[in-house]
């Protein structure tokens, strides 16, 4: 078989509208359930512990929760039922596979979290383009205050 060909075929199959994560992460997966001819959204949220494959087969598991009792779920990156994927959190980790996660409670269970420098680098440069539309903004109203303040003079 020809491997471009696969190749060709699998690179349409990819979704580009999925934020990086790794292992260690929390996450909150919008799952699309279909119950009957009705559909909605439900989302999934909880650490990431292992991912694996790559291309169109890459799969992630997501542990989390639930009332007292750890539920695990393993999605496909690629997936038609994955409406929307948002990283909450980055925890740190020294390990690709988090299953020991499944014998922990509580606060065992915990990661420290961490805050990477290229999300930092990013929210930086969204925070210096709304301060710059802010003081813009300020500058307009203090110039057209101006400009009212002078046509008063100029009317009395």
């Amino acid at each position: 078989m020809n491997k471009n060909l696969v190749q060709e075929i699998t690179a349409t199959q990819i979704r580009h509208d999925i934020p990086d994560f790794i292992t260690g992460d929390t996450i909150r997966v919008m799952v699309t359930i279909r119950e009957g001819n009705k559909e909605r959204q439900q989302a999934f949220e909880g650490v990431v512990i292992s991912t694996k494959g790559s291309g169109s087969n890459k799969t992630f598991i997501v542990r989390k929760d639930s009332a007292g009792v750890g539920v695990e779920r393993n999605f496909f990156v690629n997936s038609p039922i994955i409406s929307s994927i948002s990283v909450i959190k980055h925890g740190k980790v020294r390990r690709k596979k988090l299953y020991y996660l499944r014998d922990r409670k509580g606060k065992a269970a915990r990661l420290e979290e961490i805050i990477r420098k290229d999300k930092i680098a990013a929210n930086l440069a969204a925070t210096k383009t709304n301060a710059d539309k802010k003081k813009a903004a300020n500058r307009e109203k203090a110039k057209a205050a101006k400009e009212a303040k002078a046509e008063e003079v100029k009317a009395d």
